[in-house]
């Protein structure tokens, strides 16, 4: 199952959500891949921590490669990083993705992820793709590759009117180039269940007919030490009420693809 974690509105949780449901997955025995096309490296940052300062390939060292024809590419375990948790792999970010991306829409690489990560399939039980936080080559890619779509939402009024607009652009793509990619779902996250606008925005998409996922997930400071730490949240706090609303939302996406 490779599922890709968008949304165009920066700061809704992208690469919090990917990583903590791959750790999940990982920790509950599947190997997982988290590929990182934002050029911000959170994700990359998050699982591999100062590693990240040390490594020899990249996405970037990938997609340059596919503009350039050579005898001997490097082959794509290359481009694959083990984190320090069993079964958590990463295809990590650079910088350089920004500088290549003109390059590879003019010369029309938009289908190369999804050649990759299908030569990767029978290595990997789950693929999550984190996504910069616009429309682009980068995200186009990853639809054009994934299985599915999760979408992070923050509940305020600004993700509510991008939300249509994703929407939208999802339902493009599937009908010009990947008719296989469904919305899997809606994630609710930062949610404040005491707060009186959360809980009216997420009934009115319910209303609407939109599939929000349960369970919502909590606004928590924890998260931001699992940041700081570079541990997921299953590591770095089992216990904590966030991590359990992580493993019953990881859960209840197995149960419904059996993934």
């Amino acid at each position: 199952m490779r599922r890709v974690i968008f949304n165009q509105k920066g700061g809704v949780g992208k690469s919090t959500i990917t990583c903590n449901l791959a750790a999940i997955g990982a920790h509950q025995g599947k190997r997982t891949l988290v590929v990182d096309l934002d050029p911000q490296g959170n994700s990359t940052r998050y699982l591999l921590g100062a590693g990240a300062d040390a490594l020899d390939a990249s996405l970037a060292d990938f997609f340059d490669q596919t503009l350039n024809f050579r005898l001997n590419p490097k082959p794509l375990d290359e481009f694959v990083v083990e984190s320090p948790f069993p079964g958590l792999y990463v295809m990590p970010s650079h910088p350089e993705l920004e500088e290549l991306q003109g390059k590879l829409e003019s010369r029309y690489k938009i289908f190369k992820l999804r050649e990759a990560l299908d030569e990767l399939a029978d290595e990997f039980d789950a693929i999550y793709i984190d996504t910069p936080p616009a429309l682009n080559f980068y995200t186009r890619s990853a639809m054009i590759a994934a299985d599915a779509c999760l979408i992070p939402f923050d509940c305020d009024d600004f993700s509510r009117r991008a939300l249509y607009a994703l929407l939208d652009n999802v339902a493009e793509i599937r009908a010009d180039h990947n008719d296989a990619l469904e919305i899997e779902g809606i994630v609710v996250n930062q949610f404040q269940p005491r707060a009186s606008l959360p809980k009216k925005v997420v009934q009115e998409l319910i209303d609407e007919g939109l599939p929000i996922i349960e369970p919502y997930l909590s606004a928590s400071v924890k998260i931001k030490e699992s940041h700081e730490k570079a541990q997921p949240m299953i590591h770095l706090d089992p216990k904590h009420k966030l991590t359990g609303q992580y493993v019953d939302l990881h859960d209840t996406l197995a149960r419904k693809y059996g993934t």
